[in-house]
């Protein structure tokens, strides 16, 4: 297999948290990395290959403006690796709308898709995490749109975490196929046709209450949605966690017995913890694309270059190409 391509450029933490997580998978993975970016930036890269890029697109640049006037920018030419054959898929944990579109013009998309959608993993505690999409990517959808979301959700579902007929169901007000907008309402029948889920299996309507639940194993909603719940989640969770440390310590007898229960509240911090699963998946580009959220730590780092690797390995850019009907 070809390198991972690892934007050292991208994230709030900088090249060097960036180094620490790709040395890391490299040394206890096995997997072969390439870091691409300034390299007086990147400094002592521990052995693993660095290829030079010039430019950074910034958090605060214009995603295509960016992509088309830095044309030497690490993002790009992690993409453009993917493109040539040089590596077998790209990390990126900076501008979001950079790495999507440094994808989306320079790998392109696989053909009959009509919109790449973000993938992202919700944890589920105790069980298999719940895939929403699209995450962000397309703010106005078709029905025709969400269906493909659906397709390609499924056949990710199916190669990350090997689930046989990922259940798919769509983000409503209600679970009856007569709720939700004009939108939820076509993609619910386009979806409840015979054989529109290869490998899948169309379950109706989800509320958001179900979503951390086994409800269904792909939630698919169109990208403005998506992403809001996304940022609900990820700010709801972590006001929890918050008001949950602060009474636990608030008195001696909450600290002692928080001693007590720590090493078994570790596990399920873990599994709530979005560093895990490594980044979001850009599903419909041919080519794996791991966008990691931009204060990733080296751990995350890590998790996702494993996670690239896998995807790869899976044959995760040939499956959605068998599962997508073209629009």
């Amino acid at each position: 297999m070809k390198p991972i391509a690892v934007d050292a450029m991208g994230g709030d933490k900088g090249p060097a948290e960036v180094v620490v997580g790709a040395r890391r998978a490299a040394e206890e993975l096995g997997v072969a990395v390439v870091l691409i970016g300034r390299p007086e930036e990147i400094g002592d890269s521990g052995g693993l290959e660095v290829w030079p890029a010039t430019e950074v697109i910034d958090m605060g640049d214009d995603p295509a403006q960016g992509v088309r006037r830095k044309k030497d920018a690490s993002v790009v030419r992690a993409a453009e690796a993917v493109r040539d054959g040089r590596a077998s898929a790209m990390v990126s944990a900076g501008n979001t709308g950079a790495a999507m579109a440094s994808a989306l013009l320079r790998i392109g998309r696989i053909r009959g898709v009509a919109r790449p959608a973000i993938a992202t993993p919700l944890p589920v505690p105790g069980l298999t995490p719940t895939v929403l999409l699209d995450a962000g990517a397309n703010t106005e959808c078709t029905a025709a749109m969400l269906v493909q979301f659906a397709q390609m959700g499924a056949a990710f579902a199916a190669a990350r975490f090997a689930i046989a007929e990922p259940t798919v169901a769509l983000l409503s007000i209600g679970e009856e196929p007569t709720k939700g907008t004009a939108l939820v309402k076509e993609a619910n029948a386009l979806l409840s046709r015979s054989g529109c889920l290869a490998g899948g299996r169309f379950v109706g309507n989800v509320e958001g209450r179900l979503l951390l639940t086994d409800a269904a194993d792909v939630v698919v909603t169109d990208g403005f949605t998506g992403n809001v719940v996304l940022k609900t989640l990820e700010g709801g969770v972590k006001v929890l966690i918050s008001a949950l440390l602060r009474v636990m310590t608030s008195t001696e007898e909450g600290a002692a017995a928080t001693n007590s229960l720590l090493p078994l509240l570790l596990p399920l911090q873990e599994e709530l913890d979005a560093e895990t699963y490594g980044g979001a998946m850009l599903l419909g580009v041919d080519g794996v694309c791991i966008i990691s959220h931009g204060a990733s730590s080296s751990r995350a780092i890590f998790n996702a270059v494993g996670v690239a690797h896998d995807m790869v390995a899976g044959g995760l850019v040939e499956r959605i190409r068998s599962a997508v009907t073209p629009v």
